[in-house]
């Protein structure tokens, strides 16, 4: 089959594969709601355990789905230099950058077998796309609802809401194996946003370094270790959306590098009020953020 689609003209590619990431999204995600319905009906503690691995099983089958993305019309090379841990059981954090929406699908593939289904921090208006918003609710996913400096200046109240929406989510994620997730640049790379902020990496925006660390100080007892993911679209055309390339069959090589990060003492620690902390932390994240842009810079110009 694989060899007959990737003969096809692009459009065609386009509507094949943007039906089965459509269709397999609608059908998993709303088996995930209907199972969520039973966590408000039954809002018990050993009820909703269950009823999260359910949902956790249900997420599972939506990785293999997106996977599968990356074979039906083409087949994409995959060049990986590092490896993952190999425990469904255990806690991880992965710190990755952002560059496309594809970022969640290859996410997905990478880690469907060997770890803990995935956690995004995700932001507030996502909640309200139709069966994604809900089924993300069920798995617990946190929405984040971000303040710009002028609200905050209007009501001094809001400082901190998103710090505290995310302490009350790392207290769910205790509750079943988890792989967080955290894009530390906090949007999608794009020329604009990098030239608006002025980024000091190439390739790169400048990570956000206090969501990070407050889920390492919270939760960093439970974690194994950091999973540092970068990600490289080698074929993507500049200015032009890599999802629609991925659609369009023409995303033909990823490259990822996976570096293995145990959650030291050095890792953990005030990030708010201890100004020392605040400041190695700030630039141990700089630090590996700099060696991203580096593998992205040398992978570009080969």
């Amino acid at each position: 089959m694989n060899l007959m689609l990737r003969y096809l003209p692009a459009p065609f590619k386009i509507v094949i594969n943007f039906c089965w990431a459509a269709l397999s999204t609608a059908v998993i995600g709303l088996l995930v709601i209907l199972v969520g319905l039973f966590k408000l009906i039954l809002p018990f503690p050993p009820v909703r355990r269950f009823i999260s691995k359910l949902a956790n099983g249900l997420f599972r089958m939506w990785a293999y789905s997106m996977s599968f993305l990356f074979s039906l019309t083409h087949t994409t090379k995959w060049e990986i230099a590092g490896d993952f841990p190999d425990d469904r059981n255990g806690w991880y954090m992965i710190l990755c950058n952002h560059m496309s929406w594809i970022d969640i699908p290859v996410l997905m593939h990478l880690s469907r077998k060997q770890l803990p289904m995935p956690r995004f921090f995700l932001k507030q208006q996502l909640f309200w796309v139709p069966i994604v918003g809900l089924g993300c609710w069920v798995l617990d996913m946190p929405f984040m609802k971000r303040y710009s400096k002028e609200q905050i200046a209007k009501n001094p109240a809001l400082q901190g809401k998103d710090i505290e929406t995310t302490r009350e989510k790392c207290e769910k994620f205790r509750d079943i194996p988890t792989t967080v997730i955290n894009f530390c640049e906090g949007t999608r790379f794009t020329p604009q946003k990098h030239q608006q902020k002025k980024s000091p990496f190439k390739h790169l925006l400048p990570p956000k370094a206090g969501g990070t660390s407050f889920t390492l100080q919270a939760m960093g007892n439970q974690f194994q270790e950091v999973l540092d993911i970068t990600l490289i679209y080698p074929d993507a055309t500049p200015g032009k959306s890599i999802v629609l390339e991925l659609l369009a069959g023409k995303l033909k090589r990823i490259y990822v590098y996976i570096d293995r990060i145990p959650v030291t003492n050095d890792l953990r620690g005030d990030y708010f009020n201890d100004d020392a902390f605040r400041e190695h932390f700030q630039e141990w994240l700089n630090s590996r953020w700099q060696l991203k842009d580096e593998r992205i810079a040398a992978r570009l110009n080969d």
